[in-house]
């Protein structure tokens, strides 16, 4: 435990079905790569029996640590208390649901002996997931790709295995608002990918819905680019245009016709139209100044209320 090689990291919530079939599946998986071994629960402000489970399992396998968030902080921040207190020269994320088969630790570990600083565990198959969340996930991966200045694998989640220098890199990033999968690929390092297909959960029920999917979404893609703010700059230009050519076109017309009588309903959709414009790219600022706003007050991404 002091010296381990390889350290599990294991975002908790809610989780109190799936641990004790996690821990038995996982410690057959790492007992036979026989390397020293820490299993990191991270329990992010669990509200069902969570905890005590954890506490339970620490009698009986030892080489558990627990700790324990003062209150809900969210996956991303449980991942970053996760990487800050592994000791392992080797960090592996990975999910209590069992979606991601810990048999692959096993291939992961062997990349990493070959020399690979980062072994990403890319998804082949997602029929586990609902419909939408497939689609919406392929729709964010394309977006995201084609106006990120980061290249964000695609169909490859929290599960990876980073060396040591990879994690100390990770620890000097500072930002509080942290879109993981963004930071994993920014730091960069000798990368592979290996295959696989994700498994239904084991137990439980995931706590993401469509509003925190999408969230999360807007998350990665404001947290990478700055397109979304610079879209605006073209908006603007061409509504200007245009506004100029009509402008132009009226003016013409009164000279050569004379002053029709205003049109109000054509008068009313343009300032709707053109209000609806503003308030959008408003938003999209708003958006960015809300990320500013929440970076400048430093607040930590999480608070320990206890290690065990």
């Amino acid at each position: 435990m002091n010296n381990p090689t390889i350290s599990i990291i294991a975002p908790c919530y809610n989780e109190e079905e799936t641990i004790e079939p996690f821990l038995r599946r996982i410690e057959e998986i790492l007992t036979q790569i026989n390397e020293p071994y820490e299993i990191v629960f991270i329990n992010d402000g669990s509200r069902d029996n969570t905890l005590n489970v954890l506490l339970n399992a620490k009698q009986n396998f030892k080489n558990i640590r627990i700790i324990n968030f003062s209150r809900n902080f969210g996956k991303e921040a449980a991942l970053t208390a996760g990487l800050d207190k592994a000791r392992g020269e080797a960090a592996i994320p990975i999910d209590v649901d069992l979606q991601d088969p810990p048999e692959l630790i096993k291939e992961l570990v062997a990349r990493w002996r070959e020399g690979y600083d980062v072994v990403l565990a890319k998804r082949t198959d997602r029929t586990s997931d609902s419909f939408a969340k497939r689609v919406s996930a392929d729709l964010f991966y394309k977006l995201n790709g084609k106006i990120s200045n980061v290249d964000i694998p695609n169909n490859v989640g929290d599960f990876r295995l980073m060396s040591k220098r990879v994690v100390e890199a990770l620890k000097q990033l500072p930002e509080n608002q942290r879109f993981m999968k963004g930071l994993f690929a920014w730091v960069g390092f000798k990368t592979i990918a290996i295959e696989y297909v994700r498994e239904k959960r084991e137990a439980g029920q995931s706590s993401f819905n469509g509003w925190k999917l999408w969230n999360f979404a807007l998350d990665g893609i404001t947290s990478f680019s700055t397109l979304p703010l610079r879209i605006w700059l073209y908006i603007g230009a061409l509504v200007s245009f245009l506004s100029f050519l009509y402008g132009s076109f009226i003016i013409l017309k009164t000279l050569i016709f004379g002053v029709d009588l205003p049109g109000y309903a054509s008068l009313a959709v343009i300032m709707l139209f053109l209000g609806g414009i503003q308030l959008i790219g408003i938003g999209i600022l708003g958006e960015y100044i809300g990320r500013i706003y929440s970076e400048s007050k430093c607040r930590p991404s999480y608070i320990i209320e206890g290690e065990y």
